[in-house]
């Protein structure tokens, strides 16, 4: 399959839209959609987990789930490069329409990304371009920042430097904790990507070169989403 087959991917009226999930944790992102589609909020189907701790929890709840299920250690392979490969061999078989990484922790070669360019997200815990990396909530808190969040953007080979298309803000409190405002940010980080993976599913989110367009117009900042969970710009 080549690059451009894969970008213009649109959903199909005919079927589900299918999402495979890279995780390699404990998996509540990835419970929070499994939770939209249990409850029919969500248009889609998940049809694969796949994660490089074969141990993680989020591979346990999609088992018991009764979803697909693909972990290796990338330790049973020779390079970074092979490791790669096999993972994305198998998402070549599946061939979901969307791929979403939710606290996958490794870099992944470009090389294997270029065939799903756009039709791949990753939702990092920080207002992205600050704070690419670890320890985001730490670094806000060192920085003094006033208000901190969480980022969707499509995966590019640069550590998350792929386009933004939506993010969510919280406030930073002055007796915040690393950990209190990790929790604030997560309680919407869930709605955030449910409804970034929402609106793929139908048809109005997409990648046009560099740029993320929304229902047919290019975004000149990433989407917003409100506390009522509603879209703003």
């Amino acid at each position: 399959m080549n690059a451009s087959a894969a970008s213009s991917r649109r959903p199909s009226a005919t079927r589900p839209y299918r999402v495979a999930v890279l995780a390699s944790g404990r998996g509540s992102n990835f419970s929070a959609l499994l939770r939209a589609q249990q409850n029919a909020s969500l248009p889609i189907e998940l049809v694969a987990v796949l994660s490089d701790k074969p141990s993680a929890a989020v591979v346990e709840r999609a088992r018991e789930a009764g979803i697909s299920t693909w972990a290796e250690s990338a330790k049973g392979y020779a390079s970074r490069a092979d490791f790669d490969h096999a993972l994305f061999s198998q998402l070549s078989a599946i061939q979901p329409d969307l791929i979403v990484c939710a606290g996958y922790m490794r870099i992944i070669g470009a090389e294997v990304l270029t065939p799903w360019t756009g039709r791949m997200i990753n939702i990092h815990p920080s207002l992205l371009p600050k704070y690419p990396g670890l320890h985001t909530h730490r670094r806000a808190l060192e920085a003094g920042d006033s208000e901190h969040g969480a980022s969707v953007h499509f995966v590019t080979a640069e550590l998350d430097g792929g386009p933004v298309i939506a993010q969510v803000r919280v406030p930073v409190l002055a007796d915040d904790s690393e950990a209190t405002l990790a929790a604030r940010v997560l309680d919407r980080e869930h709605p955030l990507l449910l409804a970034t993976v929402a609106a793929m599913a139908r048809g109005e989110i997409g990648l046009a070169k560099h740029a993320v367009e929304f229902k047919g117009q290019v975004l000149q900042r990433p989407l917003q989403l409100s506390q009522s969970n509603q879209w703003t710009r």
